[in-house]
C-alpha cells in the first residue's frame, strides 16, 4: 500500500475529478491519494466519484486558513 498525494488547487470543476480519475488509474487497490482542493465543488464530486468507481473516502480535512481541502480516497478494485 503506497501513499500519493495530487495537487488540484487553482482548477475548478470538472477538472479536480479529471485528474484525480486520471491518477487514480495508475494506483494499486489499497493505495491512498490525497487531493488538495481549492474549488469548493471537489467536496460533493470527489467522494461521488470515488463511490461510483468502487474507492472509498478516508477523510475530507478542511484548512479555513486558505480555503482548501483535502480529500484522502482509498483506491479500490478496478
Amino acid at each position: 500500500m503506497s501513499q500519493h498525494t495530487l495537487d488540484a488547487r487553482r482548477l475548478l470543476c470538472p477538472l479536480p475529478v479529471i485528474r484525480t480519475q486520471n491518477a487514480a488509474k495508475k494506483l494499486k487497490p489499497g493505495d491512498t491519494l490525497a487531493v488538495t482542493c481549492s474549488d469548493p465543488g471537489a467536496e460533493s464530486d470527489i467522494p461521488a466519484w470515488s463511490r461510483i468507481h468502487g474507492h472509498k473516502v478516508l477523510e475530507i480535512k478542511h484548512d479555513r486558513d486558505t480555503d482548501e481541502l483535502v480529500i484522502t480516497i482509498e483506491i479500490g478494485e478496478a
